[in-house]
């Protein structure tokens, strides 16, 4: 057994919607979650400087005695979790591959959409992802580089942002049958998203896919926590201010959570 937290990264609120998914499947783990929103979006930024700020709040998290580091943000992932995976002695997990995988077992007709931002989306790292794995499933893949800034000014349910998820998914409309949400604040807008697609295509959420690739590791390397009842102190740290991401926060996760500013 080990009790050692599991640390999460993310550009800024978007990783809520891996860790909420965590806490529903594996509820004895301890969770020290950090959010860059203060540098959000990560999508438009160079891919040198979203190396240097994903180090950052790597050796962030190192600092808190993690036993493993979920990139929980799928600009990070594409850009820096292979360098960061070589380079630690414990795990490190991104979201792009469960998300690749979960796309290909949706599929009903081999077509598949990609959302994200401009970083991954540019990066190509889905459509890779998922030619390697299944080379017969055709991926468009489309930036929503609006989609970030709407979630971290706690925009969700306005006109404004079903007015912009309409107009940005458009070229996907009926194109395809499954879309991946390629960036962990998308879960976020997902009714929008889902309402603009149709009820018949499979949105999927993944940073939800990577929680079960966590558990795989956990019990792989046997760093699951102990089931005993205990007081889980998880900790939330932004480098923005606290009011808005404790608004989110408190809304996604449905309870009052402990955040604290850091600068990096």
């Amino acid at each position: 057994m080990d009790n050692r937290p599991i640390g999460f990264l993310d550009s800024g609120v978007g990783g809520l919607t891996v860790v909420r998914e965590l806490r529903r499947q594996l509820p004895f783990e301890q969770i020290v979650y950090v959010g860059d929103s203060a540098r959000a979006p990560y999508g438009p930024r160079p891919a040198e400087q979203i190396r240097e700020y994903t180090w950052e709040l790597v050796n962030f998290l190192l600092t808190k005695n993690v036993k493993m580091i979920v990139f929980a943000c799928n600009t990070a992932t594409a850009v820096a979790w292979e360098e960061v995976k070589e380079a630690l002695d414990i795990p490190v997990l991104g979201v792009i591959l469960p998300g690749s995988s979960a796309a290909i077992k949706a599929t009903r007709n081999g077509k598949v959409g990609i959302i994200g931002t401009p970083m991954t989306v540019n990066s190509d790292i889905y459509r890779q992802k998922i030619q390697l794995l299944a080379p017969q499933v055709a991926v468009q893949s489309l930036a929503c580089p609006k989609f970030v800034p709407i979630v971290e000014s706690n925009e969700t349910g306005s006109s404004v942002a079903k007015k912009i998820v309409y107009e940005t998914l458009a070229p996907l409309v009926g194109k395809v049958d499954t879309l991946v949400l390629g960036c962990t604040h998308y879960p976020l807008l997902r009714p929008i998203i889902q309402n603009v697609m149709g009820p018949e295509v499979t949105l999927i959420d993944s940073g939800a896919e990577c929680v079960r690739d966590i558990s795989v590791l956990l019990n792989y390397f046997q760093i699951n926590a102990s089931r005993t009842e205990r007081d889980l102190d998880h900790t939330y740290y932004t480098t923005a201010g606290i009011d808005s991401f404790q608004i989110i926060a408190n809304s996604w996760l449905n309870e009052e959570i402990h955040v604290e500013h850091i600068s990096l």
